[in-house]
């Protein structure tokens, strides 16, 4: 068992504030009667499995075991956050506000600040980099001893996976968004980043996290599969809604797409 609280700090907080932004959601979706069913499902999909990564007792491996937290991983920062984003919660917000409060939420999306963020490499770099700082320094050991660390950590992780997804498959609109073929680089890219990274830490290279070496690799296997998994849905996201131009090329600056 690694040492520390067993069950992580408690988790009310993020648990209310995502049940309040799911009665958001639906009382929105509700309200917008064209509104996509399927992506009212992806939403409740998502926040589920959001708040069951939260709730680390009620998953299948014991309370401080390594292959817990990898679980929880992959939850928080990569399935949760495709059902979140795939569920469009931007376009349900600019159709859900008035005409003016709407346009304050185009031009804050179209801030240079936003611009970067949303750039695919920006986003690549945020989401791999916390991973790997955690995994191969002595980041991981500082949070298990420290609760408001974990809740940074548990934060970092969804919201680096749903920025992450919103820039690459989002069907949200996203200022400057590149091409279909240029994020599926940066997705290929992350691709084998992860898979690399997956594989240090089975071998146990440059890492020095207090477990057994058999959770280590077990972890390391969850990583690896589940990333692939979550890599490809991705990629069918991406391309399922890739509809190559064949008129005027959006200007530069202009937000695109927008969900449906």
């Amino acid at each position: 068992m690694i040492c520390g609280t067993p069950y992580g700090p408690s988790m009310a907080v993020p648990l209310g504030f995502l049940l309040l932004l799911t009665a958001v959601y639906l009382t929105a979706a509700f309200k917008e009667r064209k509104w996509s069913i399927w992506r009212t499902a992806s939403w409740m999909s998502g926040a589920g499995i959001l708040a069951w990564g939260l709730l680390p007792q009620f998953l299948p491996f014991s309370p401080g075991d390594f292959r817990q937290h990898m679980l929880q991983h992959l939850m928080l920062g990569m399935l949760a956050p495709i059902g979140l984003v795939m569920a469009a919660p931007i376009t349900l917000l600019l159709r859900a506000l008035p005409v003016g409060q709407s346009r304050i939420v185009i031009r804050i999306l179209q801030t240079r600040m936003l611009k970067l963020w949303a750039n695919p490499v920006t986003a690549l770099v945020f989401n791999l980099g916390g991973m790997a700082a955690l995994y191969f320094t002595s980041l991981f050991v500082w949070m298990i001893t420290n609760p408001a660390l974990h809740y940074l950590v548990h934060f970092h992780f969804v919201v680096a996976g749903c920025l992450y997804a919103w820039v690459i498959a989002g069907p949200d609109p996203a200022p400057d968004r590149p091409s279909v073929p240029s994020r599926l680089v940066v997705l290929g890219i992350a691709v084998v980043l992860h898979s690399v990274m997956a594989q240090m830490l089975y071998a146990r290279v440059l890492v020095s996290i207090p477990v057994p070496t058999d959770q280590l690799q077990q972890a390391a296997e969850l990583m690896y599969y589940g990333g692939d998994i979550t890599e490809i849905l991705l990629a069918f996201a991406m391309v399922s809604t890739w509809r190559p131009s064949r008129g005027k090329t959006p200007g530069k600056g202009q937000l695109q797409p927008q969900a449906r």
